[in-house]
């Protein structure tokens, strides 16, 4: 401490002109330790300043810094907290409490009684020291190293006084009488040492001239001595005059420490008897509470209860050393065991019977429900069981036994009841979910059994199957063309069947509402049984690992324990597992029935699973944020997979039956099926998964989907033989790039482009194509023109060319007067409206582009003519304006 005190005094005392008086080695109460110095510093220019600092040790390296200083006369209470024992724990008042603890208490009584030196020395007892020992508030008293400390201050601080005017006067007149003592200071230093040594002389003599008078004195001493010799003998005599007294007072002292000891141990007894009686004697009440009283009535419940809660406090009572071996301790010990055991045989019997009326009760309302997709409410139940919740409290801290059997009960009524609810309510759900066949409502007519049910409902499921295959009727009328389409599709509708386009929305709409109605059912219903469960059976609802059905298969095994003895409560952990477990085996059925729903769902019409994937994500997502570990969050979870994994089915089947579809070779091909049911799937996932929490999943499907279906196209495209490749793939892409246009899905955006450009290069090219036959010669003899210019052969040479001369160029002109071109562009037109589709609508669109397409053939001829036949005068037997006369003509006649 020496060594830190000198360095803290080097390092950031003395540069800042102080002095450290007291330091102490402190630490703030009740935090992780970080050591720091208290240090008590004075300034060393008056007027002195008195502060407490704060030091601490820096984290970079093994330096000291200064955080804070307090000025002393803030300090306004010092509260040593014991005066008596040792302590190292004082709080330091300013202008709020710090808390310390000093690493010794003679380092804090140190600090403390220096505070109290520099509070009397500069503040005139300012500061209030509370519970400090008072040794350590007098200043003479030194107290370790921090004293020295002090007093050496106080030395340094006195050592300058001032002279007064006598010595100043003395000092004046002897400087004048030695007016050299200045220039020569020896001659001035001998001159006072004879001085001395005169002085010395004269009391030598003064001390010799009174020897008469120190002889006086030793007569009068030897007088002295006598008379305490004779006071000597008094008092021996008088000491032996008061040995018998002595002796009489020994004896009445002994007779009242025996007095007092009887008189303790009496009163000692009486408190060990009170305390026995206070604390284990049961009241006549209570006892008859508890033997009698009645568990059926609100009065009843409460008197039993303040029982059960006196009972227990008697039987936990603290007994003292001792106690265990009375026997009317014991006895008492015994007759509240006796009445415990009676009191937990009477509420477990009652509560038993509560559980079996609760199924009769609630089996009697299950007919109103059987009609409407609602369940039960349990509230009423739960509410009158709830009033047993502290009786529940106290059965499982003194018979676990017995708690673990009403656990079990409750679990085994209750899992039946709500297994037949459950079952009726999703029977009810498939019921009005078929309710639009004719199967569906002979069967609400008829009388209903659950066998009967079953059966009846596997055969809706059964036939729904072939009422609802949206994409493999789509398919087989894939065939046909747009015409022929719909004239199937109304013959097929007449048979019964129904396609994915012409599926009444308000089927869709209904399946939804009623597995949103299943969902928002099934949710509160869960949730309020595992409140009940956690409240009724005193049970702490806190996050856990999710379960399994295996884990719930342990409860019926007896195992709900988990080797625990009678009367030993769980710790918190195997009470999370044993809510989860308890609820697995009440709601065992609810995984398989939902998805048992979830494949009727998906029988009747595949696009159901986009439904059902959005309203499932969303409660789950709901579940999870209310307690991720729950059992609605791990079960809803668990029927979520299920629910993507049909999804992903419905996916795959789709990009399956793609690749499956067969075009006639008789008929045009037009829009493909599988393009329209593209457009049919995106516009349905648009509007179920707007603002949806799993849109990934979708972004997903479409990328699969549309891959799909590019290949796809490609792949009919190239096994057309009555339509062009180039309108087969013009159509479609045109139809998928507005179909994505229309949309408007981010995902898509470079399909989207893709399918533009797919689409603009296909009709360029059947335009290209188409343009070659109304002017075959013509093109021929060009094309002539340009080989032989590629050979090498000038421009303005070509007509001396045998077979590219005038008389051939005007011969082949001649064959293409304006009639016979402008019937060669409507036999075009005919043949275009033949080859293109109604649904797209676009033969206008393709007949301006080969018009454009043939006035710039028209020019590059006549570009042609100019540089290889310059001056021949030869031109074509039309004009630009004739072309466009003709194809506007044309489009209008047809």
């Amino acid at each position: 401490m020496t060594a830190i005190k000198h360095a803290l005094q080097r390092d950031i005392f003395t540069p800042n002109d102080e002095r450290l008086l007291s330091i102490v080695n402190v630490c703030k109460a009740g935090k992780k330790k970080k050591n720091c110095f208290l240090c008590a510093t004075v300034t060393t220019e008056r007027p002195v300043q008195v502060k407490v600092v704060k030091v601490k040790k820096s984290d970079k390296g093994d330096f000291y810094k200064r955080q804070i200083a307090w000025a002393l006369r803030d300090l306004a209470v010092v509260d040593a907290k014991d005066a008596i024992k040792e302590n190292p724990e004082f709080d330091l008042h300013f202008e709020k409490i710090y808390k310390w603890v000093a690493s010794s208490t003679a380092e804090k009584n140190a600090f403390i009684s220096c505070i109290w030196k520099l509070n009397q020395r500069y503040l005139r007892k300012k500061i209030d020291f509370v519970n400090v020992s008072s040794q350590l508030l007098e200043e003479s008293v030194p107290s370790g190293e921090n004293q020295s400390v002090t007093g050496g201050d106080e030395e340094v601080v006195d050592e300058y006084q001032e002279l007064n005017a006598r010595e100043e006067q003395d000092i004046e007149i002897m400087m004048e009488g030695c007016e050299y003592a200045i220039s020569n200071a020896e001659a001035f230093a001998e001159k006072l040492s004879r001085e001395l040594q005169v002085l010395d002389g004269a009391n030598i003599q003064s001390i010799m001239a009174s020897e008469k008078q120190v002889n006086i004195l030793m007569k009068l001493l030897d007088e002295a001595l006598k008379e305490v010799d004779q006071i000597e003998l008094k008092l021996s005599s008088y000491e032996e005059m008061l040995q018998s007294v002595k002796e009489q007072m020994d004896q009445i002292s002994e007779s009242n420490h025996l007095i007092h000891l009887s008189n303790t141990n009496n009163v000692k007894l009486l408190s060990e008897i009170e305390f026995l009686v206070n604390h284990m004697d049961l009241a006549k009440g209570h006892i008859k509470a508890l033997q009698e009283g009645d568990l059926a009535s609100s009065r009843g419940i409460e008197a039993c209860t303040n029982a059960a809660d006196a009972l227990l406090q008697c039987m936990n009572v603290a007994l003292r050393p001792g106690h265990d071996m009375l026997l009317a301790v014991k006895q008492q010990q015994q007759r509240f065991s006796d009445l415990r055991e009676l009191f937990a045989r009477r509420l477990a019997s009652h509560l038993n019977n509560v559980f079996v009326q609760q199924g009769h009760d609630q089996s009697s309302t299950l007919a109103q429900h059987s009609v409407e997709l609602t369940l039960p409410n349990h509230h009423p139940f739960h509410r009158d069981l709830l009033r047993y919740a502290k009786l529940m409290e106290w059965l499982k801290s003194t018979d676990y036994g017995k708690y673990e059997g009403l656990t079990k009960n409750y679990m085994d009524y209750l899992s039946r009841l709500y297994e037949r609810e459950i079952k009726d309510f999703f029977e009810v759900a498939k019921i009005k979910m078929t309710g639009t066949t004719k199967e569906s409502k002979k069967f609400a007519t008829l009388p209903r059994k659950e066998s009967a049910v079953k059966q009846e409902t596997e055969s809706l499921h059964g036939s729904s199957g072939k009422l609802t295959g949206s994409t493999s009727s789509l398919n087989k009328l894939s065939v046909q063309s747009s015409g022929n389409r719909r004239s199937q599709s109304s013959s097929l509708l007449d048979m019964g069947n129904m396609s994915a386009s012409d599926l009444d929305v308000a089927d869709r709409t209904k399946f939804d509402k009623i597995f949103e109605q299943v969902l928002s059912e099934l949710e509160p219903l869960c949730l309020a049984e595992q409140d009940f469960i956690s409240k009724f059976f005193k049970l702490q609802q806190h996050q856990s690992m999710p379960g399994t059905m295996a884990e719930a298969e342990d409860l019926d095994g007896g195992t709900l324990s988990r080797q625990h003895n009678c009367g030993t409560p769980l710790p918190v952990s195997s009470e999370k597992d044993m809510i989860r477990q308890m609820m697995i085996k009440i709601f065992r059925c609810i995984e398989p029935e939902l998805n048992n729903l979830i494949a009727l769902g998906d029988k009747i019409d595949s696009f159901n699973s986009l439904y059902m994937l959005v309203k499932m994500s969303h409660h789950v997502w709901t579940a999870q944020n209310v307690d991720p570990a729950s059992f609605l969050s791990t079960t809803l979870g668990n029927v979520l997979v299920t629910v993507k994994r049909n999804f992903d089915k419905c996916i795959s089947n789709q990009i399956r039956q793609m690749e499956e579809v067969k075009i006639s070779k008789k008929s045009k091909v037009g829009i493909l099926p599988f393009v329209a049911e593209f457009e049919e799937f995106a516009g349905l996932a648009e509007s179920i998964f707007k603002n949806a929490e799993r849109r990934g999943d979708l972004d997903k499907a479409y990328t699969k989907l549309i891959r799909g279906v590019f290949v796809n196209v490609e792949k009919v495209a190239n096994e057309s033989q009555k339509t062009p490749r180039d309108v087969v793939m013009m159509e479609n892409f045109h139809h998928i790039f507005a179909t994505l246009s229309r949309l408007k899905i981010s995902c898509l955006e470079a399909e989207k482009k893709e399918a533009k450009q797919k689409y603009t290069d296909h009709l360029q090219s059947y335009v290209i194509y188409s343009l070659g036959q109304p002017l075959e010669k013509l093109n021929h003899f060009f094309e002539g023109v340009e080989a032989r210019v590629a050979q090498g052969i000038r421009e303005e040479e070509v007509s001396y060319q045998l077979a590219f001369n005038k008389q051939e160029l005007r011969k082949v002109i001649k064959e293409y007067p304006g009639k016979e071109v402008k019937k060669g562009l409507d036999n075009l037109y005919k043949k275009v409206d033949k080859h293109l589709c109604e649904e797209e609508n676009l033969l206008q669109v393709v007949w301006h582009s080969m018009q454009d397409e043939f006035i710039r053939q028209y020019k590059h001829f006549e570009g042609l003519i100019a540089r290889c036949y310059p001056g021949s005068g030869v031109t074509m037997e039309f004009t630009i304006q004739d072309i466009l006369d003709y194809c506007s003509s044309i489009a209008q006649s047809h």
